[in-house]
């Protein structure tokens, strides 16, 4: 028998409830993530219309429906570039403190694989850790998360952001990626962390096919007592599949977060709010009614 999913995060004292689902905004700080519309000029163009431009952002996001906002210095695209963990925390931490001071109920993620910068985003203010690699990339991280007592994203990665694409071979995919974060996971909880939301991957480590036979088969993620986030907005699976850009992505984006709400996604995370948003709204009643 399935274990009934766990519905609640404590972020900061807040208790969120995830019985409907969440939508959490993409923020990227960053010159290259592969869809442009959700980046942000660099710091080195103007710090005052960078963080404007960020609040803004935040402001349409929350406005939208967004329950949480994730704010990435780092882009984990394949073939990233190398950024240093002092460029990524002058990337996020002011954009953090910008967005707090704007809005003080907002829930903040960041959006990175070091504990050094996952750290100094808490003590700015955020209120999630969201990480690619799962504690892969960074021995330190467990620990870090542990002690800083905020929810955690335990995303599947094989590899690195340069390198994970020539890892995408499976005995069984659905039974490999629940098998290595049952690692993962067990070693997080052997430090007494409590709040984790799991992310299959997508895209990382992940063929476009991968994706979709971990769409299909989402429900087996269930093994676990935990709510699931899925990451598919604007990505290849998407733009490859239906021979467009990402740009064009947003219809194909909300057919496939369709799909991951009913088969029990507790989080999507998105460049389009409104859109995801609209579609958490009517899945829901879809299941009600």
């Amino acid at each position: 028998m399935l274990k009934s999913t766990k519905k609640t995060l404590n972020c900061r004292g807040r208790l969120v409830d995830l019985t409907t689902p969440a939508v959490m905004g993409i923020l990227n700080v960053t010159p290259d993530s592969f869809y442009g519309g959700s980046r942000l000029l660099p710091l080195t163009h103007s710090t005052s219309a960078h963080i404007d431009q960020a609040v803004a952002l935040a402001e349409r996001m929350l406005t939208d429906g967004a329950t949480f906002l994730d704010v990435g210095g780092y882009s984990t695209r394949p073939g990233a570039a190398e950024v240093s963990a002092v460029e990524e925390a002058d990337r996020v931490l002011p954009v953090i403190q910008a967005i707090l001071k704007s809005f003080p109920d907002a829930l903040l993620s960041v959006d990175t694989f070091r504990a050094s910068v996952a750290r100094q985003a808490v003590d700015a203010g955020a209120a999630l850790v969201n990480d690619v690699a799962g504690g892969t990339l960074d021995e330190a991280m467990f620990e870090t998360v542990a002690g800083l007592r905020v929810p955690y994203v335990l995303m599947h990665l094989r590899g690195n952001p340069q390198t994970m694409q020539s890892l995408a071979r499976y005995d069984n995919l659905v039974t490999d990626v629940i098998d290595e974060l049952g690692v993962r996971l067990a070693a997080l909880r052997a430090l007494g962390h409590k709040d984790v939301i799991l992310d299959p991957g997508f895209g990382f480590a992940k063929t476009p096919a991968h994706t979709f036979q971990l769409l299909r088969q989402l429900d087996a993620f269930r093994v676990f007592d935990e709510p699931l986030l899925v990451g598919i907005s604007r990505k290849t699976t998407i733009w490859k599949t239906l021979n467009i850009t990402a740009d064009q992505a947003l219809n194909g984006t909300t057919v496939l977060n369709t799909a991951a709400l009913l088969n029990g996604a507790a989080i999507v995370r998105v460049h389009d709010v409104r859109e995801a948003a609209e579609a958490v709204i009517l899945v829901d009643h879809l299941k009600k009614n």
